[in-house]
């Protein structure tokens, strides 16, 4: 299995930073979800096709590394990649640079796969899997 990288572009809005024009360490979790929701259609795979199939994916450790800042009106670029074949859990890795290709902030969110009915872990699904098995790159 490749690690599956890809890359999604955030333009910082002005809400998204605080008074001295630096985005807030609190984005970062989203800039993460927005990243990973678009590695997951571009596998092929919607999350909201995963919920309406009795699976979802909670968060349940989220990790950030700040290196420089990020700015109001930057274009960022995440890329996300899948550290290793999902089991229960499934772990993504990110990078995030500006547009000098700069890198200012690494992360990694670790999340677990839940059967929405009885709240209780579950294996990753075959047809996940699949797709990943599948793919080199998205």
């Amino acid at each position: 299995m490749s690690k599956i990288p890809f890359k999604s572009v955030i333009k910082v809005r002005y809400a998204e930073t605080d008074q001295m024009g630096v985005v807030h360490h609190g984005n970062y979790a989203q800039y993460f979800e927005i990243a990973r929701i678009e590695w997951l259609e571009a596998l092929g795979v919607s999350y909201k096709s995963m919920e309406e199939r009795g699976v979802m994916l909670p968060v349940v450790s989220l990790l950030t590394n700040f290196k420089k800042s990020a700015y109001f009106d930057d274009l960022l670029t995440i890329t996300t990649t899948l550290k290793q074949l999902p089991g229960v859990k499934i772990i993504f890795e990110y990078e995030v640079h500006n547009k000098k290709e700069e890198l200012l902030t690494t992360g990694e969110t670790t999340l677990v796969f839940v059967d929405m009915k009885t709240k209780k872990p579950i294996r990753c699904p075959d047809y996940l899997l699949e797709k990943i098995n599948n793919k080199q790159s998205v």
